[in-house]
């Protein structure tokens, strides 16, 4: 199959292209510059913004599925620019669907927000069929993607697997303070640095290992499926367990400062993947302290 993986050199989209060429996937790559890691398999890249309708357009052409793993932001950065959130991936996401109506392509694999969308649930583990109740302006672009995407199936013939999937994890994953904790955490340890955590740490988490992640994506591209999908470990974490954990990881104190609780942070949220377990026989196979291990060992070779 032809793919096309928007934001393929990315920290998910990367996971994923490996496991697709090695798969004999033919699998292109659009992305915003050419830093990419080094894939042991032949990669087509076009370069380009996601949001040049003509770039888009060129890359879409030949292909028959699409991937979509471009985010421009994370809760964070989302409540302080909601418009650029809004410009950046709802107007840019809305514009690929009419693109691939016009050209015929109908496969779209969308990551939405399984940590978000749902908002504060009344009940954990979350099922797909629970309300979407966002209280972060990064939630609701992703409700909206998704509200699109199921007009797009009577507009331009799509016929979309939408994945929330819970905390991806892993290997490559940005450690600069924005993209995810365990990362932050491990690369302050790293450091001797003190992480800031918000609130008093008891927020609740479900992490996925990100080639957990990829695998899912490999079996839903092999199937004819459509429709919505948890993506998650089912085991939730309070963010003081975790601290526990990556300190037995590395074997260093992690040094915390505790700032007050942010509003658009979910209180607790664990997914319910028995979905796409009974429909793809997938589930996250990769325990929490042992996908840790493999993340810092990562890390480790990056600083050398």
């Amino acid at each position: 199959m032809n793919i096309l993986v928007l934001g393929g050199n990315g920290f998910i989209g990367s996971h994923i292209v490996e496991l697709l060429t090695a798969t004999n996937h033919t699998v292109r790559i659009f992305v915003r510059n050419s830093e990419c890691f080094h894939f042991q398999h032949n990669v087509d890249f076009f370069l380009g913004d996601f949001l040049d309708k003509g770039k888009l357009a060129e890359a879409l052409v030949g292909v028959e599925a699409v991937v979509h793993c471009i985010s421009t932001t994370v809760p964070s950065t989302s409540f302080f620019s909601p418009i650029f959130d809004i410009e950046s991936n709802l107007i840019g996401s809305v514009e690929l669907l009419r693109l691939m109506g016009e050209q015929g392509i109908s496969r779209l694999l969308y990551f939405s927000s399984g940590g978000t969308v749902y908002g504060n649930p009344l009940l954990n583990p979350v099922d797909e069929n629970a309300p979407l109740k966002p209280i972060s302006n990064y939630g609701v672009v992703k409700v909206a993607i998704e509200n699109f995407i199921e007009v797009s199936k009577m507009n331009f013939g799509i016929k979309p697997v939408i994945i929330r999937p819970s905390n991806p994890y892993g290997e490559r994953q940005g450690h600069k303070g924005v993209q995810g904790i365990i990362s932050t955490l491990l690369t302050n340890a790293m450091n001797e640095l003190p992480t800031m955590i918000y609130g008093d740490g008891t927020a609740v988490r479900d992490y996925l290992y990100v080639k957990d992640l990829a695998r899912l994506v490999y079996k839903v591209l092999s199937s004819n499926r459509c429709g919505v999908y948890n993506a998650g470990s089912g085991i939730g974490f309070s963010i003081n367990q975790l601290i526990d954990t990556i300190e037995k990881v590395t074997d260093v104190t992690i040094s915390k400062q505790y700032r007050e609780a942010r509003d658009f942070d979910v209180n607790e949220i664990v997914l319910d993947s028995k979905l796409a377990e009974e429909h793809f026989g997938w589930n996250a196979s990769i325990p929490l302290e042992t996908g840790i291990k493999k993340q810092y060992e990562w890390l480790i070779k990056q600083h050398k």
